[in-house]
């Protein structure tokens, strides 16, 4: 089995003899040396000894360089190429790691990876069952002003929250230097040029910009590492009970949390109560969905979880449930180790379970 990885991180990987292959990373598929580094892994993958690959495994996205490749691969291959959805492949690559053969119930939390619905996804409570993964609910989305732009300056995101917390006339005033401010709570609130997400690291980038910590990445995840490291600097406070709330049918909705933040002049405090607030929403949510489908492992993954103080204050408050937790220990949590979550997956389509 062969499995092309995504396009952050582009890092195929291959199951032959019973073991998992990893391929150097080729970096964001970005650029024409990033593919060709990529292409260059993925031909090496398939040269490996051993029986010949029956299937190519990837993304479900139909534009990556990643899923291109991965096709072309399996036409000269003449086997399967098999499209596995982003997140389901996250929570696989934790599941094929502990050698777990499910079912879970699991968050799977990151930046972004297509949905079966055609958006953009990267909150998501999801049961997992060998090839079968069923969508339990997802955090309330939130608008992407300038659609992928907002993803690189996180002041656009603070400025979504604003105003979909009522408070849009405060943008401009928040965000002076950012000529494109004025017109942001028009540009919220239309669809094609907003749409939306459910990531969670797009309501880290929101909360980084809130408290004044970071409007802008420079580098792919300053805003959240910026988050995180005030968070530490301030050291641990008890989260807020009444600053979120799920919804009957799952959705788990942080704007409350986010809103407050809007008012807090401590960002070290901010970002403390802010991971406080989201491991114990989290935790609730996978708890209740665990709980309702009588399932006693959980698991997570996804690039969010690189934050190693959500990470454990999260498997803390699942183990005190009562909950074996299920997560990264030797694959990266983000996309560096998709691959081995899209074999896991593929493998079962192709053995019908």
């Amino acid at each position: 089995m062969l499995a092309a990885g995504a396009w952050f991180e582009g890092t195929p990987g291959r199951v032959a003899d019973g073991r998992f292959h990893r391929a150097p990373g080729a970096g964001d598929l970005i650029d024409a040396d990033a593919c060709r580094r990529f292409d260059a892994a993925l031909d090496a993958l398939g040269a490996l000894p051993g029986e010949a690959p029956r299937a190519v495994a990837h993304d479900l996205h139909p534009d990556f360089h990643s899923t291109l490749a991965a096709c072309a691969l399996a036409e000269r291959l003449q086997v399967p190429a098999i499209p596995v959805q982003h997140h389901h492949a996250h929570l696989a690559a934790v599941l094929a790691e502990h050698g777990h053969a499910g079912p879970v119930v699991g968050i799977a939390a990151d930046g972004v990876g297509l949905g079966t619905d055609g958006h953009a996804w990267g909150g998501e409570l999801l049961h997992v069952d060998g090839a079968a993964c069923t969508r339990l609910g997802h955090l309330r989305a939130l608008p992407l002003p300038g659609g992928d732009r907002a993803a690189r300056e996180p002041w656009r995101m603070a400025a979504a929250v604003l105003q979909r917390a009522g408070r849009g006339t405060e943008i401009a005033r928040r965000f002076p230097r950012h000529t494109a401010a004025a017109q942001l709570a028009s540009i919220v609130d239309r669809p094609q040029l907003s749409p939306p997400t459910t990531s969670l690291g797009r309501h880290f980038d929101a909360a980084a910009a809130l408290l004044g910590l970071c409007e802008v990445n420079e580098t792919g995840a300053q805003a959240a590492v910026a988050l995180e490291s005030a968070a530490r600097a301030h050291g641990p406070v008890p989260p807020e009970p009444d600053a979120w709330r799920i919804e009957p049918d799952g959705t788990l909705d942080l704007l409350p949390l986010l809103a407050r933040l809007a008012d807090e002049p401590n960002a070290p405090l901010g970002a403390a109560r802010f991971h406080a607030t989201l491991a114990a929403a989290l935790a609730g949510w996978l708890i209740a969905a665990a709980e309702n489908l009588a399932c006693r492992t959980v698991a997570l993954g996804g690039g969010c979880f690189h934050n190693c103080l959500l990470s454990a204050a999260l498997a803390d408050r699942l183990a005190a449930a009562g909950l074996a937790v299920l997560r990264p220990e030797r694959l990266p949590p983000g996309d560096a180790g998709l691959a081995a979550g899209q074999a896991w997956v593929a493998q079962r389509i192709l053995q019908g379970n």
